[in-house]
């Protein structure tokens, strides 16, 4: 095992936690954006007020893109066991 592949191993598992967080979090920012501006805009301060859209949006999210982002997760995993033989010497 080289560093070259340590580093490699390490930022392919960065760009994979990415891929996989970034469409929850961007729903998430966007829908909190929204809302906070329709709070601002009516004068409404309620900080529970959010958690309803975002979960709602969230949830939306994991139905329309979870089997994608599983099988993202199954390809990673799966490469990386099959590597493993090939580190041994």
């Amino acid at each position: 095992m080289t560093e070259a592949y340590v580093l490699t191993l390490g930022q392919n598992a960065i760009v994979m936690s990415l891929i996989l967080a970034g469409p929850i979090l961007l729903v998430s920012l966007l829908i909190g954006s929204l809302v906070s501006l329709v709070q601002a805009a009516t004068q409404i301060n309620e900080s529970t007020l959010i958690f309803i859209p975002k979960l709602i949006g969230i949830i939306l999210v994991l139905v329309i893109l979870g089997s994608w982002m599983l099988q993202q997760a199954m390809t990673f995993t799966h490469t990386l066991f099959t590597s493993l033989p090939s580190l041994v010497h």
